[in-house]
């Protein structure tokens, strides 16, 4: 194809997790190369990289595109959807406008690596001005490593290194205009994309939770900082209230930059406790922790790191796989969790792991069933927080959780939901049960029962698996890899 130039200079945006006009380093670029600005979304074959979206976050990529094409529009520009190779659709836009540059902002996993790298060649050969920034991630993985070179295996030394070199670029503020290019194409409708759903419209608990876009991720971190912030440390594991940032969503698109929630954090240490402060920003660490060890190891959402795992004999469960994803295995804050995540798209952090514990070591199915599972499910996934957290989890992973650490899902619903307000909220079959009941409803009379309208096995499932004798197989199991019996339970 013969590159053609025009007077104006045309710039092209690629946005991909990047749905926002702050802190936006490729658009900022486009701004100031000057000339007009071409902002284009390219939906992607499914297979062209293994951020792919699920049904939840097809939901919320549609919402957030509108709320995108609202903000650029405000501005005197557009965003122009379009559907293909990435090469194929650039090639087209270039010839339409005469566009003389490409930005966008990097995305870390190796196919879309691999995929930006020969886009980038062949645009510089053609004398294209190609460039790639950071913005989805606080630091660029490939620029942290040990003393000796190589990857972090443990979180903390990865903490401790980060958190001595880091520092939050400027803030960049959204422009006031981004003068548009006439001759840029009209795109595709949003509508014809179908990333809503039909019938059953299943996304009604979405909209009442969630408000996708810029201004929504700008709202939730003002409430955070007013609202949750303050006792996060201690708070941030009780589930049946609002004490986390539920910013994940946010990060997970780019309708927020990392550098703008860490920059909102400092000072903060002046009016409340600093451990707080300390607390939040670990949280946002391990999500850089997780796409490091991504980088690093581009099979850690289907391979387990840990390679004695290999071994491990996993159950093929499909009747249990399917009562755990639909919330019905008996054990109140298991499905509480599971409701949570089918009504809202999202689950409490603590609650993630209590129902991974429970389909990895009560289930004995693999890790990988999960995974799968919440990426199709969760609004807020992230491709290698959610792989690196499974494999945490299973004890397979980088700095894991050893494999014998089996959550009691009793007790931890008695620790962290002690007057089951968060059981009450997704299970409501079982809200007139008394406090000492509502974790372990089969050891409440039957009075009791009858009184609270619960019927096991009718209103609401007996336990799918004794958890006693469930640990001790999952443990009998780990014994066959590691000639090793050791017990541990929280």
């Amino acid at each position: 194809m013969t590159q053609k130039k025009t007077e104006t200079g045309a710039s092209i945006v690629w946005f991909r997790r990047d749905l926002r006009i702050n802190d936006n380093l490729a658009l900022a670029a486009a701004l100031d190369a000057g000339g007009d600005v071409v902002c284009v979304y390219i939906r992607e074959p499914q297979d062209a990289f293994a951020g792919a979206h699920g049904a939840a976050q097809a939901w919320w990529l549609n919402e957030s595109l509108e709320k995108l094409h609202a903000a650029l529009r405000a501005r005197g520009n557009r965003l122009v959807l379009m559907t293909g190779r990435p090469q194929d659709v650039l090639d087209t836009l270039i010839e339409k406008t005469g566009a003389s540059a490409v930005f966008w902002n990097r995305r870390y996993d190796k196919a879309s690596r691999d995929a930006d790298a020969a886009i980038k060649q062949d645009l510089k050969a053609r004398g294209v001005d190609a460039r790639s920034f950071e913005g989805f991630l606080l630091h660029d993985p490939m620029a942290l490593t040990t003393g000796q070179g190589k990857r972090y295996s443990v979180y903390s030394p990865f903490w401790r290194a980060f958190e001595a070199r880091y520092t939050p670029p400027d803030a960049i503020d959204a422009p006031k205009k981004i003068r548009a290019c006439a001759a840029a194409p009209d795109g595709e409708d949003l509508t014809s994309w179908g990333l809503l759903p039909t019938k059953p419209d299943w996304a009604g608990g979405f909209r009442e939770a969630w408000t996708p876009g810029e201004d929504g991720a700008i709202a939730a971190l003002e409430t955070f900082l007013d609202d949750a912030v303050k006792g996060y440390k201690k708070n941030r594991d009780i589930p049946g209230h609002k004490t986390t940032s539920r910013l994940s969503p946010h990060l997970a698109f780019g309708e927020i930059s990392p550098h703008r929630v860490w920059r909102a954090t400092e000072g903060l240490g002046d009016t409340i406790p600093v451990e707080d402060v300390i607390h939040f920003r670990k949280e946002l660490a391990w999500r850089e922790f997780s796409w490091h060890l991504l980088f690093h190891v581009p099979d850690l959402p289907s391979e387990n790191l840990n390679k004695k795992f290999d071994a491990f004999p996993w159950a093929d469960d499909r009747k249990g796989l399917s009562l755990w994803t639909r919330g019905l295995t008996g054990y109140p804050i298991v499905d509480a969790g599971m409701r949570e995540l089918w009504r809202t798209g999202w689950m409490h952090n603590r609650v993630r792991m209590i129902v991974a514990s429970f389909l990895i070591k009560d289930l004995l199915l693999h890790w990988t069933e999960g995974e799968a599972w919440f990426r199709d499910t969760l609004v807020d996934v992230d491709l290698a927080s959610n792989a690196a957290s499974w494999q945490w989890v299973a004890g397979c992973g980088a700095d894991a959780a050893p494999y014998f650490r089996i959550f009691n899902p009793i007790r931890q619903g008695e620790t962290f939901d002690p007057d089951g307000t968060y059981v009450r909220r997704y299970c409501p079959e079982l809200a007139r049960l008394p406090d000492r009941y509502i974790h372990k409803p089969w050891e409440a009379p039957r009075e009791v029962l009858s009184q609270a309208g619960v019927r096991l096995g009718d209103t609401y499932p007996k336990p799918m698996v004794d958890h006693d004798r469930a640990r001790k197989a999952a443990l009998a199991a780990y014994s066959e890899i590691t000639g090793s019996n050791p017990g541990d339970e929280t």
